[in-house]
C-alpha cells in the first residue's frame, strides 16, 4: 500500500538475532501506522498481565506514514510500551531531526523485546540490526551519550549496498533510566525528549543504552506531486497564521501568561491557580533575560523551539532548547521557582540525567508538601532552587529519599500517607492546565489512556479561546471527542500537535488521499481512530485497569484558593458517562 514500507523489523536482545516481517494491507486500512499500527502490535505481542521490567515487555518505535515527506510537521516518532509508570498503556512521541533517520531505515514499526547480557547499543539501517556493547558508554550523561554513540558509528554504515546512507541520528537514555527511575524518558537531538510514562525504563530494562538509525529508504506516495503542492499551499497559508506567528515569536512559554489570566496556572502543588511571579518566568522574561533563537525540527515553519543560552548570573553559558511550557509549569509553579533562568538549569539537570519534567517537578512539589507537613524528616522548602536540584540527583541516581520517588507518585503517596493530596490519575500527573477550571480537560485527564495527559486532545486550545465555555460541562464530550479523534489521525501519521489548527479534518482527508491512495472523509477517518481508541482500551482493562480509574484524585475536587474554582464528582462522573456512551463503549467503559 502506499505510505507504508509494508514490513517491520522484529528485535531479540537476548539472542542478538531479528527478523524483517511484513505487514498485510488490511492491517493499515484498519489502524493505518504510527499509533495505530503500534497500538496493534502491542495488543497483539504482549503477554496479558506482564510486567513492563519483564524482557517480553516490547518496545515499540514507529514512524507515520507522512515521514520523510514534504508534508508540514511530520518529522516525529513515537515509543509504544507497557508503562512503568502507570502499568498500562504507554505512548510517547518527539520531534527533532532524528525521526527522519528512524524512518529512513525503511520499517514502519521496530518491535524490540529481551534483554541483553550486558550494557548494549542497537544499530538499525535497511538490512536489519547490528548489536554492540555499550562499554563506557554505559554511565553517561544523554549529550555525552549520543554524541558519542553518533562518533563511533559516524562512516560505518558506507558499505550497506549503498556508498553512503543519507540519513543517521541516534536515540539514548541517561543514567535515569539505566538505574529504572519510572519517569526515564528517552532523548534525541540533545533536547528532543519522548517524555512520559517511563518509555526510556523500558529500554534501560532492556539493557539497551542507544539506538543509531541509518538508511536512505522512502515510502512511495500515491501522489507525491500533490503532495508537494499541498505542502507548499500549506506554507504560503500558514506562515502569517496569527496562531504560527505566536509559537514562532514566543514558543510554548507564552501559555505561563495566558493560564495565568485564566486562574488555571497550577500552583504551590495545585493549591492555586495564579502565581504571584509569573512575570519572571513567562516568555517575556525568557526573551528579555536570556539569549534566545527560534529552533525548529526538520519539516517545520513554525519553529516553536527556543534556542536559550543564560547571559548572566551563575548558570552564564548554559545552553539549552527550553524550558517549554510544561517544565515552567512544574517547577515554577507547582515548586514557586521564580527565576527563568533557574527554571531552565532545573531543566537541564532533568534533560541529562533522562527524566520527565513534568513528573520530577510534580514530585519535587509534593516532596515540599510531604515535608511541611511532617510526614518526611527532609528539609526542603518552595522555591529552594538548589535543594530542588539536590533532590532531582537523588532521584536520578536512586539515594536516599530519591529512591523513594523514583518510584512514582502512587508509591511515594502511600509510603508517606499522603494519597489524598496526591495529583495524578492511573499514576501520571497532569500538565499545566487546572481541571477546576478547564474543565474539559477534567475529562481529558480522566479518560486519557496513558494517564493524565493533555496532548491527547489538547482540549485546553477550544476552552481557552472561547470555543466552549470553559465551565460548561453538558454535551461538552460530544465536542472533546471531535478533537480527541482528530489528534488520534495525526498520531497514526505522525504529525505535531502545533498543526491543529492548519489541519482540520477537509486537510488530513486530503493528506491520507494523497499519500495513501485510498479515499477517505471524515467518517472513515473517525472510524480508524474509533478502532484504535478501542484496541487500546481494551489493552488497559486486561492490564488491570478499571472503569472507576477514570476519574480525578481527591485534590482536585477540593477548591482552588482564592478564586474558588471547583470541579465536583458528578460533573466528572456525568462527562465520563457520556464519552462511554458517545465512544459506543457500556456504561463500565467496555468498548
Amino acid at each position: 500500500m502506499h505510505g507504508f514500507f509494508g514490513r517491520i523489523l522484529k528485535v531479540d536482545l537476548e539472542r542478538e538475532k531479528y527478523s524483517i516481517e511484513s505487514i498485510s494491507d488490511d492491517i493499515f486500512e484498519k489502524y493505518s501506522g504510527g499509533k495505530g499500527l503500534a497500538s496493534w502490535l502491542l495488543y497483539t505481542h504482549n503477554p496479558v498481565g506482564i510486567d513492563p521490567f519483564d524482557p517480553d515487555n516490547c518496545l515499540i518505535f514507529a514512524t507515520g506514514p507522512v515521514t520523510g515527506s514534504s508534508v508540514w510537521g511530520s518529522s516525529r516518532y513515537g515509543v509504544f510500551t507497557k508503562s512503568p509508570q502507570t502499568g498500562l498503556y504507554s505512548e510517547s512521541y518527539s520531534g527533532g531531526r532524528v525521526p527522519e533517520a528512524i524512518n529512513a531505515s525503511g520499517f514502519d514499526a521496530i518491535l524490540i523485546h529481551g534483554k541483553s547480557s550486558e550494557p548494549s547499543l542497537l544499530s538499525i539501517h535497511p538490512d536489519g540490526a547490528d548489536f554492540h556493547k555499550a562499554g563506557n558508554i554505559w554511565g553517561l550523561d544523554t549529550y555525552r551519550a549520543e554524541d558519542a554513540v553518533n562518533k563511533k558509528f559516524k562512516g560505518l554504515y558506507g558499505s550497506h549496498k549503498t556508498d553512503n546512507y543519507k540519513k543517521s541520528g541516534t536515540i539514548v537514555i541517561g543514567p535515569a533510566g539505566e538505574k529504572l527511575v519510572k519517569f526515564a524518558v528517552i532523548e534525541n537531538d540533545y533536547w528532543r525528549s519522548a517524555g512520559r510514562t517511563g518509555t526510556g525504563t523500558v529500554m534501560g530494562s532492556k539493557r539497551l543504552k542507544a539506538i543509531f538509525f541509518t538508511g536512505d529508504k522512502k515510502r512511495l506516495l500515491f501522489n507525491k506531486n500533490k503532495v508537494l503542492a499541498f505542502s507548499k499551499e500549506l506554507a504560503k497559508e500558514g506562515r502569517d497564521d496569527p496562531g504560527v506567528l505566536a509559537y514562532k515569536s514566543m514558543g510554548t512559554p507564552m501559555m505561563v501568561k495566558i493560564l495565568n489570566n485564566a486562574n488555571a496556572f497550577p500552583t504551590r502543588y495545585w493549591a492555586e491557580g495564579r502565581c504571584s511571579h509569573w512575570q519572571k518566568i513567562s516568555a517575556e522574561a525568557l526573551h528579555d533575560r536570556c539569549s534566545v533563537k527560534p529552533n525548529a525540527c526538520a519539516k517545520c515553519f513554525i519553529a516553536c523551539g527556543r534556542m536559550t543560552t543564560i547571559k548572566n548570573g551563575r548558570h552564564a553559558g548554559l545552553k539549552i532548547e527550553g524550558p517549554e511550557y510544561e517544565t515552567i509549569y512544574s517547577f515554577g509553579g507547582l515548586c514557586l521557582v521564580d527565576s527563568i533562568e533557574e527554571i531552565a538549569y532545573l531543566n537541564d539537570i532533568c534533560d541529562k540525567m533522562g527524566m520527565d519534567t513534568i513528573t520530577a517537578g510534580n514530585l519535587c512539589a509534593f516532596t515540599i508538601e510531604a515535608s511541611k507537613k511532617g510526614k518526611i524528616d527532609y528539609k526542603i522548602e518552595y522555591g529552594d532552587v538548589d535543594a530542588i536540584a539536590d533532590l532531582l540527583y537523588k532521584i536520578a541516581n536512586k539515594e536516599d529519599i530519591g529512591k523513594i520517588l523514583s518510584e512514582g507518585i502512587i508509591y511515594a503517596a502511600k509510603k508517606w500517607d499522603m494519597e489524598d493530596i496526591a495529583v495524578h490519575t492511573k499514576g501520571l500527573e497532569p500538565a499545566g492546565y487546572d481541571p477546576r477550571v478547564l474543565k474539559g480537560m477534567g475529562l481529558a485527564y480522566a479518560t486519557s489512556d496513558r494517564g493524565a495527559c493533555h496532548l491527547r486532545s489538547t482540549f485546553y486550545k477550544p476552552e481557552l479561546s472561547g470555543v466552549i465555555d470553559p465551565d460548561q460541562t453538558k454535551g461538552k464530550a460530544e465536542l472533546f471527542i471531535d478533537f480527541e479523534d482528530r489528534l488520534t489521525i495525526f498520531d497514526t501519521l505522525i504529525l505535531c500537535r502545533f498543526y491543529r489548527d492548519l489541519y482540520p479534518w477537509e486537510k488530513l482527508e486530503e493528506i491520507f488521499q494523497q499519500v495513501t491512495g485510498i479515499s477517505t472523509d471524515k467518517n472513515s477517518l473517525k472510524i480508524i481512530s474509533s478502532s484504535i481508541s478501542d484496541i487500546i482500551r481494551r489493552f488497559n482493562i486486561r492490564e488491570g485497569m478499571k472503569p472507576e480509574d477514570d476519574k480525578l484524585p481527591e485534590k482536585l475536587h477540593t477548591k482552588l484558593e482564592k478564586t474558588g474554582h471547583t470541579i465536583t464528582k458528578k460533573e466528572i462522573k456525568t462527562m465520563v458517562g457520556d464519552y462511554y456512551q458517545l465512544r459506543g463503549w457500556d456504561k463500565n467503559g467496555i468498548p
